[in-house]
């Protein structure tokens, strides 16, 4: 499997995790728990997202030989998370999307193009 799409892969899984970390507790904790609490859950949640992400960085790092410089890769991570945050905006707490919402997501994943075309003009950035 390439790097690019192990990178993608890896950013997928940990996304998952990141975005049950910080907004599961809206839909699945009781309202008698303490923000302590929430908190301190939300950390067990967070950490598989950390044991996802780092490597994902790594491998698809420019600096280790991986496709992407270090911009890229944050770009790609924040479309992959607004996808997921938007998936479970609307599946699991049930909120319904405005059209800028969708204008919005639009610019994000234009901005992942423009990003991509870096690569074809330079090194590292």
């Amino acid at each position: 499997m390439s790097p690019a799409i192990q990178t993608i892969l890896l950013l997928i899984g940990s996304n998952v995790f990141m975005i049950a970390a910080w907004y599961g507790h809206l839909k699945f904790a009781p309202p008698s728990w303490s923000p302590l609490l929430i908190i301190a859950v939300a950390w067990m949640i967070a950490l598989p997202e950390y044991i996802l992400q780092v490597p994902a960085n790594r491998i698809g790092s420019n600096y280790f030989g991986g496709p992407f410089s270090t911009a890229q890769l944050k770009i790609i991570q924040e479309v992959i998370n607004i996808v997921i945050f938007t998936g479970f905006t609307v599946f699991v707490l049930k909120d319904k999307l405005r059209t800028t919402d969708y204008i919005a997501l639009a610019l994000i994943v234009a901005a992942v193009a423009v990003s991509s075309l870096g690569g074809r003009f330079g090194g590292r950035h």
